[in-house]
């Protein structure tokens, strides 16, 4: 067991988050996360401790013309369990942009989040995504007409980085898109410590949240992102910046239970263990019939490969049990990958930093 640092904060002195009208609770939330943040991720996550998810970011073009076919109805499938969760969109025109928004209401998320923070070269060249913290009047209307065509009783919140670059001149475009969210109405702003140009190199950048809270004082909530791959950094982020919340995005693949050990370290001070190998090993399943619910039985082998190597980064011999789940295929493999590696219980490991990806935060 180790302790708590002194920048940590009990559970006494967290907040419980709300954003709007919604009350989300302890507030260290699963972010987005393209390719990832599915309803099977999602339900895991918040069997294990989150407050709240959102879902992966969907374009507004694909939501207008998503239909009811089963290869990609998931896209809008959300469980009983997992209220309140978030839709995240993202797009280039105002007017379609919030079309998409209200094919998200349709669909049931309780929150709709407008991605500006998305820093893939793709993307950006489509002009979506962070493109847009460099034109604040399309990012400013974006945001308004979301705004307008969402039912009030429903939160509107933005996900941005904070800028373009290093330049002065997108230091002043980020605040002119804050202070025009706050303007239009809207509920909640995540804030990631990187810039686009930045991608994910380079540490997160916690003053800068700090500095955004001071800005908009208690007239906007602010959730923090970037380099959160422990319960340690979830409330250090927290106590170091004065944000509302957290968002835990890459560190939060194939280990859900961060969400729990921070909520057990906020209350007590200590950090639980992680999980063991048999602990690893229900999960895993719950998440693979998840996605086999989700996908159909044929589907989700392949689908779930992915998860299952981020998984194995807790198993002390990371190295060859990622290669057995590399090769998945099959139901029965996989199976066959748990009764090689997982069938004597153990103690598991906390993540190491250095196997930490670069997938969507």
């Amino acid at each position: 067991m180790s302790f708590m640092s002194s920048s940590a904060l009990p559970a006494a002195d967290l907040r419980p988050l709300t954003i709007g009208n919604v009350a989300i609770g302890f507030p260290v939330v699963q972010a987005a996360l393209s390719g990832y943040s599915d309803l099977p991720m999602r339900v895991i996550a918040r069997r294990h401790g989150a407050s709240y998810s959102v879902c992966e970011v969907m374009l507004d073009q694909f939501l207008l013309s998503l239909t009811k076919r089963e290869r990609t109805r998931h896209f809008l499938d959300i469980a009983d369990e997992e209220h309140p969760v978030g839709g995240q969109l993202m797009g280039a025109e105002p007017e379609q942009f919030s079309l998409g928004a209200l094919k998200l209401v349709e669909a049931g998320f309780d929150i709709i989040d407008v991605n500006f923070g998305c820093p893939v070269k793709k993307v950006l060249g489509r002009c979506r995504g962070g493109f847009h913290l460099s034109q604040p009047a399309v990012a400013i209307e974006i945001l308004k007409r979301t705004r307008d065509i969402v039912p009030d009783a429903i939160p509107v919140t933005v996900k941005m980085r904070r800028g373009i670059d290093d330049t002065d001149e997108a230091r002043d475009q980020f605040f002119e898109i804050i202070d025009g969210a706050m303007r239009v109405g809207l509920a909640a702003a995540t804030v990631h410590g990187r810039t686009v140009v930045q991608r994910y190199v380079g540490p997160s950048r916690w003053s800068f949240l700090r500095e955004v809270k001071a800005h908009v004082g208690n007239r906007l909530k602010i959730l923090g992102s970037g380099d959160l791959f422990s319960a340690e950094d979830s409330l250090k982020m927290i106590a170091e910046t004065g944000v509302d919340g957290v968002t835990v995005a890459r560190g939060a693949i194939g280990n859900p239970w961060i969400f729990q050990q921070t909520r057990t370290l906020a209350d007590t001070g200590e950090l639980p263990p992680p999980p063991t190998l048999h602990e690893q090993t229900a999960v895993m399943r719950e998440h693979f019939t998840l996605c086999e619910q989700t996908y159909t039985v044929d589907r989700a082998p392949l689908l779930m490969r992915k998860f299952c190597i981020k998984y194995s980064q807790c198993h002390p011999d990371y190295e060859n049990v990622r290669l057995a789940f590399a090769r998945l295929r099959t139901r029965d493999e996989f199976e066959s990958a748990l009764a090689e590696h997982y069938a004597i219980d153990g103690p598991g490991r906390f993540v190491p930093r250095e196997l930490h990806g670069s997938q969507e935060e």
